[in-house]
């Protein structure tokens, strides 16, 4: 038995002072972190409670709306507010597992979820960078259906497993943090790093650093967005492709346009080229297809996955068309 020291934090405060300490994690729900302690992947030396955190879900002046980092999926997904004008997010969240992983997952933990590629839960049997740096990554000549197609590395092919991630991305949101040396605010597309030569540094976080809530910029009042996830069976299944999107129209013209994809590579994939070549473009078919070609150029596939290419090509086009209708 390894023994592990455990705090219910009151406060960010005593949170930091608890998480300062070495080989300490931050507990939320605890549906992953725990699940990687039984499979001896984490060894933490000890747990800090932060679920008596706030959790609240606030409206600000300026229309954006503020999260708690302690906010379970589930209040998230059934807010009026988040329903009404980030609709992305709380199709996303629904997406994303159990209702009852979704009434304890909390939100700060989703996004530091880690990936359920099998061979990174395989510590007995299976060599994994991300687990053991230098180790190797068995995944790269193995079964790796599920595994990234875009920023993946020689050391490292496996996906990040977030649908709320892929959403929030696409939305702009931003993460708060608080730490020994103060507070910060951090783009949610920047948190996550690419496995390059390191995948067991999974992001730009200092240590002990702690999310203590998301901010969702305002959305222009006519805009649509939706999610859609694709996977090998209808609930509890990790996306093979998911597409989260937002989409402005005006004289069938796009006048404004996000992309983010899931399913494809190490951390929530913000689609900027296809983002780029939509600006301005008549909302049709052939451009939101030239689009994801374009996005998908440099997608690199492993043996078993080079259908993700396609599949991902013909979600966005179909995503972004039933937005363009008016139908998501």
């Amino acid at each position: 038995m390894i023994p592990v020291t455990y705090f219910r934090a009151a406060d960010a405060a005593d949170a930091l002072r608890h998480g300062a300490a070495t080989g300490a994690k931050y507990l939320g729900g605890g549906t992953n972190l725990v699940d990687l302690m039984r499979e001896t992947v984490e060894q933490p030396a000890a747990l800090v409670d932060v679920t008596g955190l706030s959790g609240a879900i606030e409206s600000r002046d300026d229309g954006s709306l503020l999260i708690g980092a302690e906010a379970r999926n589930t209040a998230v997904a059934e807010h009026r507010l988040v329903r009404e004008r980030y609709p992305v997010l709380a199709r996303a969240i629904l997406a994303g597992a159990s209702a009852q992983i979704r009434n304890m997952a909390t939100v700060g933990g989703n996004i530091l979820q880690r990936t359920r590629c099998t061979y990174f839960y395989d510590s007995d049997g299976s060599r994994c960078n991300k687990r053991t740096p230098g180790q190797g990554c068995d995944a790269i000549d193995g079964f790796n259906r599920m595994h990234a197609i875009l920023g993946a590395s020689h050391s490292c092919v496996a996906t990040h497993p977030s649908d709320m991630c892929v959403a929030l991305a696409a939305l702009d949101a931003v993460v708060h943090l608080k730490s020994a040396a103060g507070e910060r605010t951090l783009p949610l597309t920047e948190l996550h790093r690419l496995p390059e030569g390191r995948p067991d540094i999974e992001t730009i976080l200092t240590p002990g650093e702690l999310i203590t809530a998301v901010e969702l910029p305002a959305l222009p009042p006519s805009i649509r967005s939706t999610y859609r996830k694709v996977r090998d069976r209808a609930s509890y299944a990790f996306a093979l492709i998911s597409v989260a999107a937002a989409l402005e129209v005006e004289n069938n013209t796009i006048k404004h346009v996000r992309l983010a994809l899931g399913g494809v590579a190490h951390k929530p994939w913000r689609a900027r080229k296809a983002e780029v070549l939509l600006q301005g473009q008549p909302a049709i078919e052939q451009s939101f297809r030239a689009a994801a070609e374009a996005e998908l150029a440099d997608a690199v596939p492993l043996r078993d996955n080079g259908f993700k290419i396609e599949l991902a090509k013909r979600t966005i086009t179909a995503v972004l068309g039933e937005l363009a209708r008016g139908s998501a």
